[in-house]
């Protein structure tokens, strides 16, 4: 469900709305006279529902273009402690979040993922099991240890007493989700949102929850940002109920606690 157009629903969200469309043109522009872009870096799991919130972040401030960078989240935290210029860092893990130390501001909680097993459409290796992934004949997918979506799948795996030889180890999620999309493998180990995304082309297979593993992601905005303002209603809107929405419809549950 589209939510472009649709004003951030609370009183302060649209004060601020106004405050920073009078405002969006003074310094920092780019791509024209007047205009001001935010830069947000956030896991490669978030594309849709953080594309859609962009969208409704422009829609409330005019003369604002978000712009993502999607990736795995320690590739993101990398490119902060290097420098790169971004306004807003949000990972798929609290580890990699505390990787940039003082370079993230407020750190925020707003959502939380589990695991599950993703298989081609009509399931051709009969995969139906953790054990399964264990079978000789079975070709898997992982992410990379160093990724949250590795990490997390190490700890359903060893949970689970289940010890595999991955066919391939992807840079993110999404890489291991394209993997089972074109049958190059017969499963992967993806996260919830991520089966949701593709359910035309994957077939999601449960882990049980006594085995399962979840990881919580975090939201900052970076100590380099130029847009203060603009940077912490991003966050707002994603920890607001607009956000929880979007995410929600994408498959994300709240964060713990």
């Amino acid at each position: 469900m589209s939510r472009v157009g649709v004003p951030i629903r609370t009183l302060a969200g649209a004060v601020a709305a106004l405050t920073l469309a009078a405002t969006a043109g003074c310094g920092g522009s780019s791509g024209g006279s007047g205009d001001t872009t935010l830069t947000v870096f956030a896991a490669a799991s978030l594309t849709e529902p953080f594309t859609e919130l962009g969208k409704e972040f422009e829609a409330a401030h005019p003369g604002v273009h978000v712009v993502f960078s999607f990736a795995a989240s320690s590739d993101l935290a990398a490119q902060v402690g290097q420098g790169a210029p971004a306004d807003v860092l949000a990972t798929a893990s609290t580890a990699t979040m505390q990787q940039v130390g003082s370079a993230a501001e407020d750190i925020r909680d707003f959502a939380s993922n589990r695991m599950e097993i993703a298989v081609p459409a009509g399931n051709p290796a009969r995969v139906h099991s953790l054990a399964d992934l264990a079978r000789k004949n079975v070709k898997v997918a992982l992410c990379q240890a160093q990724v949250p979506c590795g990490t997390v799948a190490a700890s359903v795996l060893q949970n689970a007493h289940v010890h595999l030889t991955p066919a391939t180890e992807e840079l993110d999620v999404r890489s291991v989700l394209t993997k089972v999309e074109l049958g190059e493998v017969d499963a992967g180990i993806v996260y919830v949102s991520d089966v949701h995304t593709a359910p035309e082309t994957v077939t999601g297979i449960p882990i049980p929850a006594d085995v399962n593993a979840v990881t919580t992601y975090p939201i900052s905005v970076l100590g380099t940002t130029k847009h203060q303002e603009l940077a912490d209603a991003f966050v707002a809107l994603v920890t607001g109920a607009d956000g929880r929405s979007a995410l929600t419809d994408a498959g994300f549950a709240a964060p713990r606690g």
